[in-house]
């Protein structure tokens, strides 16, 4: 069976990008670059808004506000085309332009509840707030993992995480620390139907 990982990266007060940042905030640093070169190949699941965004930066579109990539945002765009992606649409037309992409109209929910049963790699979300959010009630997430970035974008944010979530308890597997700035928390998480009712044992 595979395994679904949710994937974000995030500034401290929960926004997945910042109007006018450029992308990691400009914080990434040797060891989490690193770190991200080290990661095993994995299915990469998408909605429609993050397959035009990052499709568009494969075709090079620069991001707003900046008149070319930077070195590290070049290299993990150029590393996106080359994994495979599925990207769960009801209004992008075949073919898709963006290499190794798959389009699938099908419920997401269900479709990724039959990726799951039947293969044996890591499935993992990129982006797609509203996508995560449905394989989260749905149970289907095995692991929850948030790497945030030291700022705090009242703001210029935008695109705020966890609007909409149910309650969730998180069952910590790892931690860690990258380049003195940047944290990275992995979760296992277990969707509540109401809140605790007394204090953990």
């Amino acid at each position: 069976m595979s395994e679904l990982l949710v994937d974000f990266i995030t500034s401290l007060d929960g926004h997945a990008s910042g109007e006018g940042w450029p992308g990691f905030w400009g914080l990434e640093g040797p060891e989490y670059l690193a770190w991200l070169g080290e990661q095993p190949e994995a299915t990469l699941l998408m909605g429609a808004n993050t397959y035009r965004l990052m499709s568009g930066f494969g075709a090079g579109e620069v991001p707003d506000g900046q008149d070319e990539f930077r070195p590290e945002e070049e290299a993990s765009v150029d590393g996106l085309a080359q994994a495979s992606k599925v990207v769960f649409s009801s209004s992008l037309e075949e073919p898709l332009t963006w290499a190794n992409s798959t389009l699938v109209r099908d419920d997401a929910v269900e479709a990724v509840r039959a990726m799951k049963s039947s293969g044996s790699g890591l499935l993992s979300t990129i982006g797609s707030l509203s996508l995560c959010r449905s394989l989260l009630r749905a149970g289907l997430v095995d692991r929850f993992r948030v790497v945030m970035f030291p700022v705090i974008t009242g703001a210029t944010g935008a695109e705020r995480i966890y609007d909409g979530y149910p309650d969730v308890a998180l069952e910590m597997i790892e931690h860690r620390l990258f380049d003195g700035r940047i944290q990275l928390v992995e979760y296992k998480p277990r969707v509540l139907e109401h809140p605790p009712l007394g204090a953990p044992a």
